[in-house]
């Protein structure tokens, strides 16, 4: 804390302090109640001390003695008017504590208000640098002061020095009464000037307005306000100043009532009504109305409060409407004079001037740095004329440039305006009609002059003439001495004399008088200007408005402000290093990354996407690997000293780096402004002569001209410099090292750190160049990079993106500007090239009534621009294309009424439109008319909109033609309204420029546009930044395959659709799941005999829970996903799809447990068999037990018992049954075969690794078939001059094509499927095997065949296909056959089951000899009869939940169809096996089976103890009680109904009937009639039920798990059930599987990535060259052709569908994307391919270089980049 009487060596302490310490806050203490001088004058002094920046790092704390006087603050702060200014210049900071500074509550609320004045600070501290800054301006100030004190006395006499002492005196005598005087005075404009501050809801001494909030799109700033309330006065004057809107003064205020407008007087009518006097005098003691706030007060309220930024902007919105700008301001609060030079620094002016030779000269200049004379008016005193007004006349007499007493609003009290200084200037038009012939500065100084000496002074000493206005001239008068000195002076001086009726009169040289007393405006005008004129043309001083700032005493903005002036110096030094560079050199010196290798690049990218005839993909990796050169030598270019101060700059936190931004496009469009504009003016005059050649046709001087006119292009192209080259330079520096994957030598920071920056700009409010105008092309990884950060910044945020086209100079982004308050360059200097974005953000209410968070907006530049120099045709369509398919909606802008400009415009807007309508995208348009002549014509518009309709239609037809398209009108393309989406706007100035202000109508029609685009917007799909990034992706990419409906992807709606498949798959699982618990329940009833068929309706019912959660899933996802808007176009289908699955599975479901009835039913007997076997041995073992119960008495004797007993009984079974033999189902295959073909079966067919086993795999079927008739040529499929034939020894064997080959392996890929089901149908587990399935089986095969020979083919089967056929489906069916009769046989064959029952039957024998009671036999029995079914019933039940647990946990199995074969194709990668990856390209179905097989056993071999044990544990054990409550329930039923053993049985049985398959038939035979303790029954069931499952328990292990389940009850079964129904269909070229996750689908086929054709053995025509060619680069190709099936006719790659057949049913786009997995596998198995298909990889199909750098790790990580 700092004392203010310890004044001495104060310097020196605060040095010490501040080389020490950064201050937080200032403390100062004051005295509760004992407010002395020093307390008043204490801020005074730090003010003086350490600047006005002091002032917000203060808080004033009030000690007291007594709590009583702590509790009078709140008074004398409302009494104390002293005070309460105190407390008003520290922003109302304080904090109270008592004397002593004890009290802890205080101490920590001090602490925590000082905490959060630093935050208010946003964390900045009082730092030596500030209070340096403030004593460097105090000493140049002294000196400056000591320097005038000296020459004064110098020049004095003795005598003058004592007058002057005396003077002195007496003025100091009277200063004391002024100083009274200016007390008063100061205390009532404090308290007035707070009280307009409160009126305005707007904190005083407070940057309450920020440029951020002010451009957020609010409600308010929607609604067209003429009239609003009081406290709304600023947000309006705001926005219509951003609109350009010159009525934003004149805003009348609402009052709440009509009773407010008229005051009466509550009085009897009858006793007043005949006394007017009386009525008026009662009328006035009524009225207690205020004066309403004027609204100059309301301007500079506004540019108070606002920040930086915003005055800036402010002041630049005045400048466009014509209005005077403040130059000089005193501060409402302490009247310390500001300059805010740093508002007029993005204003420029431009005007015409003839020069000697009458030529007309165009200037544009900025303001702060032309030369011009300025006209000072000022007056002294009160005068009856208005300055200002006279002062309007001189400028724009239609126009009120400065305002005045008579314009609409005006009121008497006026708070703010008193000492300001407005400038304006008058522009020439280079016409004769120009009121002065240069520009012309006029600066008009508010109030009385002689109140205001600082102001009056700074103008008197750099105007080049002064006017004043005064009543009359009086010697007597206190400004008499001014005048005086002002006459003496060399300046011109017009005195106007308000109570003078005297003419223009020329008093001496320079000097002139005018009356002003009962005389016309005009005239007064006239005279004004004339005497200004002569003036001038004597006069040569010229006044720049920088030079202001070189004045002491007044604080200039941009010096004060820390952060503004570091942030000017950065710029500055950035700058330095242009100096003396020539400016069309600039950019390839400073900015080489984006220069001619950027060029070369995108030329090199738009040729590798657009390749020329007969392209091979060898030329295509070569155009590959040269753009990758390219980028590395990018790469190695040096950053640039520019740049990398630049990048250091922006890559600080400090807080200039928004000033450093600002400054940095002023300097550089300062720099560029005089030779960009004289490029320009030289362009358009050798242009002219251009014109003139052509009209007289002179081809030789024509050409030269052209030349000459293309070179000052490419000039004015290079000469072209400021912010957004340094961007795109920074764009390029990232898309180098991204590309090569390494940072920059040079570079400061990590390259991956540099979007970062670009996003933090946009945020900032900053536009991003989104097309690079200068390359024609799209920084796709640049801007992909900087939206991932805006992603990252802000959160997937919302937006509406509102795009624009129009005509070059037709006004586009003069209008966004309006429109938004954006800042778009709009000179004609600066015209827009390329596109640019920028972001909006919308207030927090309005985006709960729209359905975005952010406004991008889109600025194109011009179509039809002439200075491209190239062809602008194709540029145009494609950046229209671009534009259109990018937005929202966008505004199609029309300038003028030129039906041909008209028409141009029209043709290319409507040909993008029917593009996006052609890739399913739908964006919506509104046609904005401008410079219409009349738009108040309601006939006219209705006339012109007739005509836009009809020359729309008749655009649509034409483009339809060349898109090929169904469309006859615009709106078949477009949801277009013609009555509210066509807006016709006024011309933009209200006169000639360019001293015309913007015509208000213009700008009411620009407010009308926004409502309408609000209201598309609130219907618009809903948009996040990562789709927008993928959208910006998928139409680049399109374009630059140049056909754009064939090429583009709509990487949105490929999402949207994987993540519906995914979610379909989690919900047919859910139905499929459901229904298995189902199945297995009614599966067991079914067995137990309690059902005896199963019903649709009981299934339905079973499955109607989750089907309900199924659709209300889908419901959510539909209706809430943040996709919703695109997936609502699948509802509808996959709604039918989820129906059609659910009704699949039940049906199945009930086919399958209806074959259980019939297999039931029909294995009775076998079934009846064996239990009868197995009871008859019960029951005999029984009897020998009774026999031998008092004979035998050791174990031996009756072990040896029972092992006779049992000899003889199964001699007996087996006497009376037949066994069940082993089977060899390939040698009933053989028998038939040789039987078919009277045994001419060659012996290799079943020779291990003959060529007979593999026709899954074979790499042709030519060998297998007989051709009906023979082709001219043989069959063909290719590229161009393709031609599919082998060559024998002696002549051409014609072999099938693609599509043969293709429809041959679908139908034997059909007849596996088929005849897996019929093995399964089969059901050989339960119903045994005999020959009669292969019969069926050989049938079916035979049926098949001969259907596809009968079928529209060339060609006939040999017998050996059939044969091979058969037996390959016989061998790969052969072990599930076998392990299923061996499970039949386990069951059936009565050797086997009844020694599988000896144990048991012994068990039961040994009970009853030691004792046994006949219900402890009882329920031993039905324990034994129970482990099997226990057994099963685990197995079934684990292997359910594990199937549910691998959907979730296993990374293979949980996802959808494309996940799997992502893992699948790795796999394949790891163990590099050529066969089995073939037999994945041959027999893809077969793979994903074999490969979900592999994964089950993996997963519970691995997993067996943490996850299969436990659950087969713990399904055991709640098997076991469920097994103990039905024996329980069934004790206590007998009991209660007094019933037998039999009831008992009963109750058990179906209580179970669920869960295990036991019913009463199990124990049909065997004796229980003496069985009467139920309870005793009970106890031995529980003992022996825990012993049965401790057994099996123990028998559990990898091995036995899935050899112990029925097939069809197997986890991979189960799982292969569920992913293998979907579409298996293979591409016709490559053999890719279409990726679409339902059978049958409606859309075309489609598949991820494709793969080389020569993986399906496509080969060059007559060569045996196999072919490199992908899918995805073929149709690309304008020039490749094939030749579908056998036909001579050659069908071009790119109009693959035209081939009909299968091609028509695929979906191929263009795609050149590095996809390293199929490349690397060419390169990997080369030597195998060549093998497999007898041909080679050369010539034409030489394998590229560029594919032998992929490594397997390149190749398995692109599969998780595309999935």
């Amino acid at each position: 804390m700092i004392s203010l009487h310890e004044t001495d060596s104060v310097h020196h302490l605060i040095d010490q302090l501040l080389n020490e310490n950064k201050i937080h806050a200032f403390i100062f203490v004051v005295r509760l109640g004992q407010l002395t001088d020093a307390d008043k004058m204490g801020l005074e002094w730090l003010q003086r001390v350490f600047g006005d920046k002091v002032l917000q790092f203060v808080m004033i704390l009030f000690t007291y003695e007594t709590e009583e006087e702590c509790d009078t603050i709140i008074d004398d702060m409302k009494n104390k008017i002293v005070l309460e200014q105190l407390l008003e210049k520290c922003g109302g900071r304080y904090q109270t504590c008592n004397k002593r500074l004890n009290n802890q509550s205080e101490m920590s609320e001090l602490i925590n208000k000082i905490e959060h004045l630093f935050k208010e600070n946003q964390q900045q501290c009082y730092t030596a640098d500030i209070y340096n800054t403030v004593l460097t301006r105090q000493n140049i100030f002294q000196k400056n002061k000591d320097e005038t004190d000296k020459t004064t006395v110098k020049n004095e006499s003795p005598e003058h020095t004592t007058t002057r002492a005396t003077r002195g005196t007496q003025k100091i005598m009277v200063s004391i009464e002024e100083t009274r005087s200016e007390l008063d005075k100061g205390k009532y404009f404090f308290k007035t000037t707070k009280h307009l501050f409160d009126r305005l809801h707007l904190k005083a001494r407070h940057c309450n307005l920020r440029a951020a909030d002010v451009l957020q799109l609010t409600e308010h700033s929607l609604l067209a306000h003429e009239s609003c309330a009081e406290e709304e006065l600023i947000q309006t004057l705001v926005q219509k100043l951003l609109m350009m809107n010159y009525r934003a003064r004149y805003i009348h205020v609402n009052k709440a009532s009509e009773q407010d407008q008229t005051q009466q007087r509550d009085t009897d009518l009858a006793e007043d009504s005949g006394d007017i006097f009386k009525a008026v005098s009662l009328s006035n003691k009524g009225t207690s109305q205020s004066d309403p706030v004027h609204p100059m007060d309301v301007q500079m309220a506004a540019f108070h409060c606002a920040d930086s930024f915003l005055k800036q902007l402010m002041v630049t919105k005045l400048s466009q409407c014509q209005y005077a700008l403040p130059l000089l301001v005193p501060d409402p609060f302490t009247q310390q004079i500001e300059f805010p030079l740093w508002t007029f620094r993005q204003i420029n002016k431009s005007w015409k001037m003839r020069n000697t030779n009458n030529e007309i000269i165009s200037q544009t200049q900025s303001i702060d740095k032309a030369e011009t004379p300025v006209v000072f008016f000022f007056r002294f005193g009160s005068v009856s004329s208005s300055k200002s007004q006279l002062m309007n006349s001189l400028i724009n007499e239609k126009h009120n440039t400065f305002f005045h007493r008579n314009c609409p609003g005006s009121s008497k009290t006026r708070v703010l305006m008193d000492g300001v200084v407005e400038i304006a200037w008058f522009c020439p038009s280079g016409r004769e009609t120009d009121k002065f012939t240069e520009c012309v500065a006029f600066c008009n100084l508010h109030g009385d002059a002689g109140d205001h000496e600082k102001q009056l002074q700074i103008l008197t000493e750099m105007s080049s003439v002064n006017v004043v206005l005064l009543p009359r001239l009086d010697r007597n008068d206190k400004h008499a001495a001014k005048i005086q000195n002002l006459y003496g002076n060399r300046k011109p001086l017009i005195c106007l004399f308000t109570e003078d009726v005297s003419i223009l009169t020329l008093m001496q040289k320079g000097k002139y008088k005018i009356g002003l007393k009962d005389r016309c405006q005009p005239a007064v005008s006239d005279e004004l200007r004339r005497a200004i004129k002569d003036c001038l043309s004597e006069s040569s001083s010229t006044f720049r408005l920088e030079d202001v700032s070189k004045h002491s005493d007044i604080r200039v903005d941009e010096e004060d402000d820390d952060d503004c002036r570091r942030g000017r110096e950065a710029a500055q030094q950035m700058m330095s290093l242009l100096e003396k560079k020539d400016l069309t050199e600039i950019k390839e010196s400073f900015l080489p990354h984006q220069g001619t290798l950027w060029h070369q690049w995108s030329q090199k990218n738009k040729e590798l996407h657009r390749p020329r005839a007969d392209e091979t993909e060898m030329e295509i990796s070569k155009k590959h690997s040269e753009t990758m050169k390219i980028r590395e030598q990018q790469h190695e270019c040096e950053i640039s000293e520019f740049m990398k101060l630049f990048i250091k700059e922006i890559s600080s936190h400090a807080e200039n780096k928004m000033f450093f931004l600002k400054w940095l496009r002023i300097l550089l469009d300062e720099y560029t402004s005089t030779d960009l504009s004289a490029l320009h003016h030289k362009y358009y005059e050798k242009l002219s002569t251009v014109l003139k050649l052509k009209e007289k046709h002179e081809p030789e001087e024509l050409t030269f001209k052209q030349t000459e006119l293309e070179r000052i292009s490419e000039d004015l192209q290079a000469a072209t410099f400021g912010l957004e080259h340094i961007m795109r330079e920074i764009g390029q520096i990232y898309e180098s090292c991204s590309s090569v994957k390494k940072n920059k030598k040079d570079l400061q920071v990590h390259f991956s750190s540099l979007p970062s920056l670009a996003a933090e700009m946009m945020i900032s409010g900053f536009p991003l160049e989104l097309m690079d105008g200068d390359a024609a092309h799209v920084p796709v990884i640049w801007i992909s990079a900087v939206l991932d950060q805006l992603i990252q910044k802000l959160g997937d945020q919302r937006v509406f993106v509102l795009s624009v086209l129009g005509l070059q100079s037709s006004g586009k982004s003069t209008m966004l500007n309006a429109m938004f308050g954006l800042q778009f360059a709009v000179s004609a200097g600066r015209c827009t090239r390329g596109a640019f974005m920028q972001l909006i953000r919308v207030s927090d209410e309005m985006k709960t009534q729209m359905n975005f968070d952010y406004i991008l907006v889109v600025d194109t530049e011009g179509l039809c621009a002439l200075e491209l120099g190239r062809s602008t045709r194709d540029h145009d369509n494609e950046l229209a294309t671009f534009a259109v398919g990018i937005g929202n909606l966008t505004l199609i802008n029309i300038f003028g009424e030129n039906p041909a400009e008209i028409q141009e415009i029209l043709q290319i807007v409507v040909q993008a439109f029917m593009r996006m309508k052609k890739v399913n995208l739908s964006p919506s348009c509104v046609f904005v008319h401008q410079n219409v002549t009349d738009v108040t014509a309601g006939e006219k518009n209705m006339e012109g909109r007739r005509r836009l309709q009809k020359t729309l239609d008749e655009m649509t037809k034409l483009a339809a033609k060349e898109e090929v398209c169904d469309a006859e009108c615009f709106s078949d393309i477009i949801t277009f309204d013609v009555q509210n989406d066509v807006k016709y706007f006024a011309h933009l100035w209200e006169g000639s420029p360019p001293m015309a202000p913007p015509n208000p109508n213009y700008c009411e029609n620009i407010q009308e546009l926004k409502k309408t685009i609000m209201s598309h917007a609130s219907k618009s799909d809903e948009m996040v930044l990562v789709d927008l990034k993928d959208r910006i992706k998928d139409l680049w990419e399109a374009l630059l395959n140049e056909r754009f409906v064939f090429s583009f992807r709509n990487s949105l709606e490929i999402s949207a659709y994987r993540k519906l498949e995914t979610k379909y798959s989690k919900w047919s699982w859910s139905l499929r799941s459901a229904m298995l618990e189902t199945e297995n329940k009614l599966h067991n009833k079914i067995e137990n005999e309690t059902i005896d068929e199963v019903d649709e309706i009981d299934l339905q019912r079973e499955l109607k829970k989750t089907s309900e959660e199924v659709r209300k899933s889908m419901s959510e996802f539909f209706e809430k996903d943040t996709d919703a808007n695109i997936l609502i176009q699948w509802k509808t289908s996959f709604e039918n799809k989820i129906k059609d699955v659910e009704e699949n599975i039940v049906k199945g479901t009930k086919r399958k447990l209806n074959e259980i009835v019939q297999q039931r039913d029909l294995r009775k007997v076998i079934d009846a068999q064996s239990i009868h076997h197995e009871n008859t041995l019960y029951e005999k073992s029984k009897e020998l037990a009774l026999k031998l119960k008092y004979k035998a008495k050791d174990e031996e004797t009756l072990k040896k018992e029972f092992d006779l007993f049992w000899e003889q009984s199964v001699k007996k079974i087996i006497r009376d049954t037949h066994s069940v033999k082993h089977i060899d189902a390939l040698r009933d295959v053989k028998l038939l075969l040789s039987d078919m073909y009277e045994g001419c079966l060659p012996r290799d067919h079943w020779k291990e690794g003959s060529k007979h086993n593999h026709i899954f795999t074979v790499s042709s079927y030519s060998e297998y078939v007989v051709f009906k008739k023979s082709t001219k040529k043989g069959t063909t499929e290719g590229v161009k001059d393709g031609y599919r034939t082998v060559r024998g020894t002696f002549r051409y064997t014609p072999i099938l094509s693609p599509v043969d080959e293709a429809q041959i392996r679908i139908l034997v890929r059909d007849v596996v499927q088929q005849t897996d089901n019929m093995i399964q149908s089969f059901n050989i587990a339960k119903m045994g095997y005999n020959i009669s399935c292969i019969q069926q089986l050989t049938d079916h095969i035979i049926k098949k065949v001969k259907q596809h020979e009968e079928g529209p083919v060339k060609y006939v089967f040999k017998k050996q296909f059939f044969m091979d056929l058969v037996i390959s489906i016989c061998k790969r069916a052969n072990k599930m056959i076998t392990d299923q009769h061996r499970l039949f046989r386990e069951t059936n064959d009565p050797v086997i089951y009844v020694e599988k029952k000896r144990e048991e039957c012994y068990n039961i024998f040994q009970t009853y000899c030691h004792g046994a009671t006949s219900t402890a036999i009882f329920g031993k029995i039905i324990c034994q009869k129970l482990k099997e079914p226990i057994e099963q019933s685990v197995y079934k039940k684990t292997a359910r939940d594990l199937t549910d647990e691998m959907r979730t946990n296993c990374e293979s199995l949980n996802g959808n169809r494309s996940n799997l074969e992502k893992h699948i194709l790795k796999r394949l990668a790891e163990k590099e096996d050529f066969d089995k990856f073939m037999n994945y390209i041959n027999n893809p179905k077969d793979h994903f089976k074999s490969f979900i097989r592999d994964e089950v056993t993996r997963y519970i071999t691995d997993k067996f103890s943490l996850s299969v044990l436990p659950k087969m544990k713990e399904n055991i054990k709640l098997l076991q009680q469920k097994i103990m409550k039905a024996a329980h329930q069934s004790t206590e039923h007998v009991q209660v109904n007094s019933g037998d053993v039999g009831l008992w049985l009963k109750s058990f049985t179906q209580q179970l009937s669920e869960e295990l398959i036991f019913s009463e038939k199990d124990l049909s035979g065997v004796k229980h009639d003496d069985v009467d303790d139920f309870n005793l029954l009970e106890d031995v069931i529980r003992e022996e039920i825990t012993a049965i499952m401790f057994d099996i328990s123990n028998t559990f292990n990898t091995e036995t798990f899935l050899v112990n389940l029925d097939y069809k009850f197997r986890p991979d079964e189960i799982l292969i059930d569920h992913f293998c129904q979907c579409c298996w269909v293979q591409c016709p070229f490559c053999t890719a599987i279409c990726t679409n996750t339902i059978e049958n689908h409606d859309e075309d086929h489609s598949v991820q990535f494709h793969r080389s054709i020569g993986l399906n053995g496509i080969h060059y025509r007559n060569t045996s060259n196999l072919s490199t060619h992908i899918c995805t680069s073929a149709v690309a190709n304008s020039n490749l052709y094939f030749y579908p099936n056998d036909s001579d006719d050659r069908v071009p790659w790119r109009d693959y569908r035209k081939a009909g057949g299968v091609y028509a049913d695929w979906s191929i786009t263009p795609d050149l994307s590095v996809l390293p997995y199929w490349k690397w596998f060419v390169c990997r198995f080369q030597k195998d391919l060549e093998k497999y298909y007898n041909n080679r990889f050369e010539g034409s199909g030489e394998i590229p270089c560029e594919w032998r750098t992929y490594s397997k790790q390149d190749a398995t990580e692109s599969l998780d980049k595309y999935n």
